[in-house]
């Protein structure tokens, strides 16, 4: 057995780099202390997202497509709102679970994502 410390990074499969670094960086508002890299790695505040192009390495574009990346932000209804206001596409109503907010949507990508805000304690 291993002892896994924790997780370090999420990476997120990029067709177009700079389209999606405007995405993560114009967008969204995330920050980077290495947007020109090849490679960006965007910290979120617990769990850096990785933009990676697998065609770098021989490998082929394939969006996350099924499995969310929930984006943790105060309020989803007013995030959900200031990103449609610029175009940003959200898949179906805002859900609530009894005990969070979800908005999916997706990136410049086809990456699935979610607006999410937990507001009852864990049980």
């Amino acid at each position: 057995m291993i002892q896994v410390e924790r997780t370090d990074f999420v990476s997120v499969p990029v067709q177009d780099m700079e389209r999606a670094k405007r995405f993560y960086r114009d967008t969204l508002g995330m920050q980077s202390s290495d947007w020109e890299s090849g490679f960006p790695e965007i910290e979120s505040g617990n769990v850096s997202i990785y933009l990676v192009d697998p065609t770098a390495w021989g490998g082929e574009f394939s969006p996350h497509g099924a499995a969310h990346i929930a984006l943790r932000v105060p309020d989803v209804d007013e995030a959900r709102a200031r990103l449609e206001q610029v175009g940003i596409e959200f898949d179906g109503e805002t859900l609530d679970s009894g005990v969070c907010h979800m908005a999916f949507f997706r990136d410049s990508e086809g990456n699935a994502l979610m607006l999410h805000r937990r507001y009852a304690p864990v049980a």
